[in-house]
Parts: C-alpha cells; structure tokens; sequence
C-alpha cells in the first residue's frame, strides 16, 4: 500500500484572496468552502485529478522561506509571458537569474513558486 496526496495545505491570513489568485494562475476553480468544529473557514481549489490546494487561515503572516513549494509549467506559451500573466494576477518576481532556468515569484501572501519553462 502507498499513499497518494490528496492535496496541498496554504496557511494564509486571508483564504479568498489566496483562492482567486491561485484558480486564475492554476484554470482551478474553488471545489469546497467549510468550517471545522472551531469556526474556522477553509477554501479548497482543485481541477480534475490534479491534486487540490487548501487554504487554511492563520494569525501569523509568512516570516521565512518556504520548505516546500510549487513548480509550475505554462500550459501554453512562453516561461515570460507565463511570468508576465502571473505578475498581472498579483504575484511578484523575487529572483530571474540568467543561468537558472527557472523564476521565482511570490503569490500575494509572500508564498515563493517557481515557473519552468514549457515542458518539451
């Protein structure tokens, strides 16, 4: 037996926000709003059999690196225009080093992502 992820769990101080920027980058849409037995509210995204992003609200905002982070692809066009599309949603570029073949950005609560180039 192996387990599989079911999905990938955002803190954030503000879920919608989070949510819309994310279905705008990702073509997801919101599948599940709830609230756990403490009154606190959850968005889950997702599409298809792609695995679901969750966005949980915390107190606190974001105070270091991320230890884990999301790889993204465009699904069509070029790594720049991706970059551009995504800037326009409100993320912003952190690093676009020449000799990497990736660029980081930040989603609006200061998460780090990486766009790749197409995938061949």
């Amino acid at each position: 037996m192996v387990s599989r992820v079911f999905c990938l769990a955002i803190d954030c101080r503000d879920t919608a926000p989070m949510a819309n920027f994310w279905c705008a980058a990702l073509g997801y849409a919101v599948v599940k709003r709830w609230t756990d037995s403490r009154g606190t509210e959850y968005v889950e995204i997702g599409r298809g059999d792609e695995p679901m992003l969750l966005f949980q609200p915390v107190p606190e905002t974001k105070s270091v690196k991320n230890r884990l982070h999301l790889d993204i692809v465009p699904a069509s066009g070029s790594q720049e225009s991706e970059v551009e599309r995504l800037v326009g949603l409100g993320a912003t570029v952190v690093s676009n080093e020449p000799d990497l073949h990736w660029v980081v950005l930040k989603d609006p609560e200061d998460n780090e992502f990486c766009v790749l180039p197409p995938s061949s």
